[in-house]
Protein backbone atom coordinates (compact mmCIF):
# COMPACT_ATOMS: atom_id res chain seq x y z
CA UNK A 1 0.00 0.00 0.00
CA UNK A 2 1.59 3.46 -1.08
CA UNK A 3 1.09 6.78 1.03
CA UNK A 4 -1.98 7.84 -1.43
CA UNK A 5 -3.15 4.64 -0.46
CA UNK A 6 -2.98 4.81 2.91
CA UNK A 7 -4.10 8.03 3.05
CA UNK A 8 -7.74 7.36 1.24
CA UNK A 9 -8.19 4.80 3.92
CA UNK A 10 -7.66 6.76 6.85
CA UNK A 11 -9.48 9.46 5.56
CA UNK A 12 -12.82 7.02 4.83
CA UNK A 13 -15.80 7.79 7.07
CA UNK A 14 -14.08 10.69 8.95
CA UNK A 15 -15.48 13.91 9.25
CA UNK A 16 -12.44 15.74 9.85
CA UNK A 17 -8.42 15.72 9.61
CA UNK A 18 -5.73 18.19 11.58
CA UNK A 19 -4.60 18.71 9.71
CA UNK A 20 -4.64 16.33 6.10
CA UNK A 21 -1.26 18.32 4.93
CA UNK A 22 0.50 16.66 8.26
CA UNK A 23 -0.79 13.46 7.67
CA UNK A 24 0.71 13.24 4.17
CA UNK A 25 3.70 14.28 5.21
CA UNK A 26 3.45 12.03 7.60
CA UNK A 27 2.74 8.98 5.43
CA UNK A 28 5.58 9.69 3.14
CA UNK A 29 7.87 10.21 5.87
CA UNK A 30 7.27 7.58 8.60
CA UNK A 31 7.41 3.99 7.63
CA UNK A 32 5.48 2.88 10.86
CA UNK A 33 3.55 5.79 12.57
CA UNK A 34 1.78 5.47 15.88
CA UNK A 35 -1.98 6.70 16.54
CA UNK A 36 -4.26 6.03 19.71
CA UNK A 37 -7.56 6.19 20.73
CA UNK A 38 -8.34 6.99 24.68
CA UNK A 39 -11.71 5.73 25.96
CA UNK A 40 -12.48 6.27 29.44
CA UNK A 41 -13.69 3.41 31.56
CA UNK A 42 -17.48 4.53 32.42
CA UNK A 43 -20.34 3.52 30.62
CA UNK A 44 -20.87 -0.22 29.33
CA UNK A 45 -19.54 -0.27 25.54
CA UNK A 46 -22.26 -0.93 23.02
CA UNK A 47 -22.34 -1.39 19.22
CA UNK A 48 -21.43 1.98 18.87
CA UNK A 49 -17.86 1.00 19.19
CA UNK A 50 -17.54 -0.76 16.27
CA UNK A 51 -17.19 2.61 14.43
CA UNK A 52 -14.14 3.56 16.05
CA UNK A 53 -12.95 0.27 15.95
CA UNK A 54 -13.17 -0.43 12.58
CA UNK A 55 -11.05 3.36 11.95
CA UNK A 56 -8.53 1.91 14.30
CA UNK A 57 -8.70 -1.25 12.20
CA UNK A 58 -8.11 0.99 8.87
CA UNK A 59 -5.17 2.55 10.82
CA UNK A 60 -3.90 -1.31 11.13
CA UNK A 61 -4.11 -1.66 7.35
CA UNK A 62 -2.42 1.38 6.48
CA UNK A 63 0.81 0.14 8.84
CA UNK A 64 0.35 1.88 12.34
CA UNK A 65 0.99 0.94 15.30
CA UNK A 66 -2.09 1.38 17.27
CA UNK A 67 -2.98 1.94 20.76
CA UNK A 68 -5.96 1.65 22.45
CA UNK A 69 -5.75 3.85 26.03
CA UNK A 70 -8.15 2.55 28.53
CA UNK A 71 -7.95 5.81 30.50
CA UNK A 72 -8.95 4.56 33.83
CA UNK A 73 -8.50 7.55 35.76
CA UNK A 74 -10.12 9.58 33.48
CA UNK A 75 -13.27 7.35 34.17
CA UNK A 76 -12.48 8.71 37.77
CA UNK A 77 -12.27 12.15 36.44
CA UNK A 78 -16.16 12.14 34.59
CA UNK A 79 -18.14 10.28 37.71
CA UNK A 80 -16.88 6.56 37.75
CA UNK A 81 -16.65 5.44 41.38
CA UNK A 82 -13.20 5.19 42.37
CA UNK A 83 -13.96 1.45 44.12
CA UNK A 84 -15.50 -0.05 40.64
CA UNK A 85 -12.35 1.57 38.57
CA UNK A 86 -10.16 -1.45 38.44
CA UNK A 87 -13.34 -3.53 37.58
CA UNK A 88 -14.56 -1.35 34.50
CA UNK A 89 -10.89 -1.62 33.38
CA UNK A 90 -10.64 -5.07 33.78
CA UNK A 91 -14.46 -5.20 31.47
CA UNK A 92 -13.31 -3.01 29.11
CA UNK A 93 -9.49 -4.90 28.52
CA UNK A 94 -12.41 -7.83 27.80
CA UNK A 95 -14.45 -6.89 25.42
CA UNK A 96 -12.60 -4.24 23.50
CA UNK A 97 -10.52 -7.15 21.98
CA UNK A 98 -13.49 -8.86 20.79
CA UNK A 99 -14.84 -6.82 18.87
CA UNK A 100 -11.62 -6.28 16.72
CA UNK A 101 -12.20 -10.37 16.60
CA UNK A 102 -15.35 -9.84 15.15
CA UNK A 103 -14.87 -8.05 12.62
CA UNK A 104 -11.89 -9.73 11.52
CA UNK A 105 -8.84 -7.48 12.57
CA UNK A 106 -5.23 -8.17 12.09
CA UNK A 107 -4.10 -7.09 15.56
CA UNK A 108 -0.60 -7.65 15.49
CA UNK A 109 0.60 -3.77 15.64
CA UNK A 110 -2.36 -3.35 18.58
CA UNK A 111 -1.90 -2.66 22.21
CA UNK A 112 -3.84 -1.88 24.85
CA UNK A 113 -2.57 0.75 27.78
CA UNK A 114 -3.94 1.60 31.27
CA UNK A 115 -3.96 4.85 31.88
CA UNK A 116 -2.75 4.57 35.20
CA UNK A 117 0.16 2.89 34.10
CA UNK A 118 1.99 6.31 33.02
CA UNK A 119 0.03 8.74 34.41
CA UNK A 120 1.17 8.25 37.78
CA UNK A 121 4.20 8.65 37.37
CA UNK A 122 6.38 11.74 38.47
CA UNK A 123 7.34 13.09 35.01
CA UNK A 124 3.31 13.30 33.71
CA UNK A 125 2.62 14.76 36.83
CA UNK A 126 5.28 17.22 36.26
CA UNK A 127 4.20 18.35 32.80
CA UNK A 128 0.03 18.24 34.01
CA UNK A 129 1.54 20.61 36.90
CA UNK A 130 3.28 22.34 34.29
CA UNK A 131 0.60 22.71 31.84
CA UNK A 132 -2.33 24.31 34.38
CA UNK A 133 0.04 27.28 34.46
CA UNK A 134 -0.56 27.81 30.52
CA UNK A 135 -4.28 27.07 30.64
CA UNK A 136 -6.27 28.84 31.64
CA UNK A 137 -9.94 27.94 33.79
CA UNK A 138 -12.25 28.98 30.97
CA UNK A 139 -9.76 27.18 28.31
CA UNK A 140 -9.83 23.76 30.36
CA UNK A 141 -13.44 24.26 30.48
CA UNK A 142 -14.29 25.00 26.78
CA UNK A 143 -11.96 21.95 26.15
CA UNK A 144 -13.64 19.62 28.21
CA UNK A 145 -17.73 21.06 27.74
CA UNK A 146 -18.61 18.30 25.30
CA UNK A 147 -17.37 15.28 27.05
CA UNK A 148 -17.04 15.48 31.06
CA UNK A 149 -20.04 15.67 32.81
CA UNK A 150 -19.80 19.10 34.89
CA UNK A 151 -23.23 19.41 36.40
CA UNK A 152 -24.82 22.41 38.40
CA UNK A 153 -21.75 22.29 40.81
CA UNK A 154 -18.70 21.03 38.71
CA UNK A 155 -15.87 19.99 40.38
CA UNK A 156 -12.16 20.51 39.73
CA UNK A 157 -11.66 17.13 38.75
CA UNK A 158 -13.43 18.15 35.01
CA UNK A 159 -11.03 20.73 34.44
CA UNK A 160 -7.84 18.52 35.15
CA UNK A 161 -9.07 15.73 32.13
CA UNK A 162 -8.18 18.15 29.17
CA UNK A 163 -4.75 18.19 30.44
CA UNK A 164 -3.94 15.17 30.97
CA UNK A 165 -5.41 14.02 27.65
CA UNK A 166 -3.50 16.05 25.80
CA UNK A 167 -0.05 15.06 28.29
CA UNK A 168 -0.99 11.34 27.03
CA UNK A 169 -0.25 12.32 23.21
CA UNK A 170 3.11 13.18 23.61
CA UNK A 171 3.27 10.01 27.25
CA UNK A 172 2.22 7.19 24.25
CA UNK A 173 4.92 8.36 22.02
CA UNK A 174 2.18 8.72 19.11
CA UNK A 175 2.21 10.74 15.74
CA UNK A 176 -2.04 11.01 15.72
CA UNK A 177 -4.76 10.57 17.76
CA UNK A 178 -8.02 10.07 16.93
CA UNK A 179 -11.74 10.46 18.39
CA UNK A 180 -15.14 11.04 17.81
CA UNK A 181 -15.89 14.76 17.06
CA UNK A 182 -17.65 15.33 20.29
CA UNK A 183 -13.85 15.26 21.30
CA UNK A 184 -12.58 18.16 18.84
CA UNK A 185 -12.32 20.97 21.41
CA UNK A 186 -10.04 18.77 23.65
CA UNK A 187 -8.28 17.75 20.75
CA UNK A 188 -7.53 21.39 19.60
CA UNK A 189 -6.62 21.81 23.08
CA UNK A 190 -3.72 19.61 22.97
CA UNK A 191 -2.69 21.03 19.82
CA UNK A 192 -2.85 24.41 21.30
CA UNK A 193 -1.09 23.65 24.68
CA UNK A 194 1.68 20.66 24.16
CA UNK A 195 3.78 23.45 21.87
CA UNK A 196 3.40 25.56 25.02
CA UNK A 197 5.90 23.15 27.24
CA UNK A 198 8.03 22.34 24.67
CA UNK A 199 6.18 19.19 23.14
CA UNK A 200 5.17 18.73 19.12
CA UNK A 201 1.11 19.43 18.30
CA UNK A 202 -0.17 16.00 16.92
CA UNK A 203 -2.22 15.48 13.71
CA UNK A 204 -6.26 14.76 15.24
CA UNK A 205 -8.34 12.36 13.17
CA UNK A 206 -12.33 12.74 14.04
CA UNK A 207 -14.94 10.66 12.91
CA UNK A 208 -18.70 11.96 13.28
CA UNK A 209 -20.85 10.49 16.11
CA UNK A 210 -23.67 7.80 15.40
CA UNK A 211 -27.33 8.18 15.96
CA UNK A 212 -28.69 5.94 18.52
CA UNK A 213 -31.76 3.66 17.86
CA UNK A 214 -34.25 6.65 19.52
CA UNK A 215 -32.82 8.79 16.70
CA UNK A 216 -30.65 10.81 18.69
CA UNK A 217 -26.59 10.61 19.42
CA UNK A 218 -26.07 6.70 20.53
CA UNK A 219 -25.76 6.95 24.52
CA UNK A 220 -24.49 4.40 27.38
CA UNK A 221 -26.83 5.66 29.71
CA UNK A 222 -29.91 5.34 27.65
CA UNK A 223 -30.56 1.42 26.95
CA UNK A 224 -33.29 2.37 24.56
CA UNK A 225 -30.49 4.24 21.80
CA UNK A 226 -28.03 1.25 21.80
CA UNK A 227 -27.65 -2.77 21.56
CA UNK A 228 -25.73 -3.95 24.12
CA UNK A 229 -22.58 -6.03 23.23
CA UNK A 230 -23.93 -8.78 25.53
CA UNK A 231 -27.76 -8.52 23.79
CA UNK A 232 -28.97 -12.05 23.04
CA UNK A 233 -30.79 -12.14 18.94
CA UNK A 234 -34.28 -11.50 20.87
CA UNK A 235 -33.10 -8.44 22.41
CA UNK A 236 -31.16 -7.39 19.64
CA UNK A 237 -34.77 -8.07 17.46
CA UNK A 238 -36.86 -6.22 19.61
CA UNK A 239 -34.45 -3.28 19.90
CA UNK A 240 -34.69 -2.94 16.21
CA UNK A 241 -38.34 -3.07 15.59
CA UNK A 242 -38.76 0.11 18.12
CA UNK A 243 -35.97 1.26 16.52
CA UNK A 244 -36.73 4.88 14.93
CA UNK A 245 -36.95 4.46 11.27
CA UNK A 246 -39.40 6.90 9.60
CA UNK A 247 -40.15 5.30 5.92
CA UNK A 248 -37.93 7.75 3.25
CA UNK A 249 -36.55 9.77 6.06
CA UNK A 250 -31.99 9.53 6.10
CA UNK A 251 -31.72 12.15 8.70
CA UNK A 252 -30.96 10.93 12.17
CA UNK A 253 -31.91 7.24 11.36
CA UNK A 254 -29.61 5.41 13.78
CA UNK A 255 -30.76 2.06 11.86
CA UNK A 256 -29.23 3.60 8.44
CA UNK A 257 -26.02 5.21 10.31
CA UNK A 258 -25.06 1.68 11.66
CA UNK A 259 -24.96 0.57 8.17
CA UNK A 260 -22.95 3.12 6.89
CA UNK A 261 -20.68 3.52 9.53
CA UNK A 262 -20.05 -0.18 10.16
CA UNK A 263 -21.84 -2.94 8.29
CA UNK A 264 -21.24 -1.67 4.71
CA UNK A 265 -17.80 -0.88 5.54
CA UNK A 266 -16.95 -4.69 6.92
CA UNK A 267 -18.94 -5.85 3.87
CA UNK A 268 -16.71 -3.60 0.92
CA UNK A 269 -13.56 -4.66 3.04
CA UNK A 270 -14.86 -8.62 2.48
CA UNK A 271 -16.14 -7.91 -0.86
CA UNK A 272 -19.30 -8.87 0.04
CA UNK A 273 -23.24 -7.87 -0.56
CA UNK A 274 -25.56 -6.90 2.09
CA UNK A 275 -28.60 -9.07 1.36
CA UNK A 276 -32.18 -7.51 2.28
CA UNK A 277 -34.23 -11.02 2.71
CA UNK A 278 -38.28 -10.52 1.51
CA UNK A 279 -41.00 -12.82 0.50
CA UNK A 280 -41.48 -12.94 -3.21
CA UNK A 281 -45.10 -11.02 -2.79
CA UNK A 282 -43.13 -7.84 -2.17
CA UNK A 283 -40.49 -8.36 -4.22
CA UNK A 284 -38.24 -11.04 -3.22
CA UNK A 285 -34.44 -10.65 -1.83
CA UNK A 286 -32.85 -7.60 -2.39
CA UNK A 287 -28.97 -7.10 -2.56
CA UNK A 288 -27.10 -4.39 -2.14
CA UNK A 289 -23.23 -3.63 -2.76
CA UNK A 290 -23.11 0.01 -1.26
CA UNK A 291 -24.10 1.63 1.19
CA UNK A 292 -25.26 4.81 -1.13
CA UNK A 293 -27.24 2.05 -2.65
CA UNK A 294 -29.22 1.40 0.39
CA UNK A 295 -30.20 4.94 1.33
CA UNK A 296 -31.43 5.80 -2.33
CA UNK A 297 -33.88 2.60 -2.52
CA UNK A 298 -34.96 4.00 1.10
CA UNK A 299 -35.23 7.52 0.26
CA UNK A 300 -37.27 6.13 -2.65
CA UNK A 301 -39.24 4.33 -0.22
CA UNK A 302 -38.45 0.84 -2.06
CA UNK A 303 -36.96 -0.42 1.22
CA UNK A 304 -39.51 -1.32 3.79
CA UNK A 305 -38.15 -0.01 7.24
CA UNK A 306 -38.79 -3.49 8.85
CA UNK A 307 -37.23 -5.44 6.09
CA UNK A 308 -34.30 -3.22 6.74
CA UNK A 309 -34.33 -3.78 10.14
CA UNK A 310 -34.50 -7.63 9.99
CA UNK A 311 -31.42 -7.64 7.35
CA UNK A 312 -29.60 -5.70 10.29
CA UNK A 313 -30.65 -7.39 13.06
CA UNK A 314 -29.21 -10.31 11.22
CA UNK A 315 -25.85 -8.80 10.58
CA UNK A 316 -25.36 -7.29 13.82
CA UNK A 317 -26.22 -10.98 15.69
CA UNK A 318 -23.16 -12.29 13.61
CA UNK A 319 -20.76 -9.68 15.20
CA UNK A 320 -21.92 -10.27 18.03
CA UNK A 321 -21.04 -14.03 18.36
CA UNK A 322 -17.61 -13.97 19.47
CA UNK A 323 -19.36 -12.01 22.56
CA UNK A 324 -22.03 -14.97 22.93
CA UNK A 325 -19.24 -17.75 23.37
CA UNK A 326 -17.60 -15.70 26.45
CA UNK A 327 -20.95 -14.86 28.03
CA UNK A 328 -20.52 -15.90 31.50
CA UNK A 329 -16.89 -14.21 31.64
CA UNK A 330 -18.74 -11.07 30.12
CA UNK A 331 -21.42 -11.30 32.53
CA UNK A 332 -19.57 -11.85 35.25
CA UNK A 333 -17.41 -9.03 34.92
CA UNK A 334 -20.27 -6.59 34.08
CA UNK A 335 -22.14 -7.56 37.15
CA UNK A 336 -18.84 -6.62 39.63
CA UNK A 337 -18.48 -3.31 37.45
CA UNK A 338 -21.81 -2.58 37.07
Amino acid sequence: MNAEEKLELIKRNTQEIVTEKELKELLKKKKKPAVYLGTAVTGKPHIGYFLPVIKLADFLRAGFKVKLLLANLHGALDGTPWDVLEKRYKYYAKVMPLMFKAIGADIKDFEIVKGSDFQMKKDFYFDMLKMSTEASINDCKRAAAEVVKFGENPKLCGLIYPIMQALDEEYLKVDIQYGGVDQRKILMFAREFLPKIGYKARIEVMTPMIPGLIGKKMSASDPRSKIGLADDEKTVMDKLKSAYCEPGVIEDNGVLAFLKYVIMVIKKDKKESFVVERPEKFGGNKEFKTYEEIEKAYAAKELHPLDLKNALAKEINNLLEPFRKEKKEIEKLAKEAY
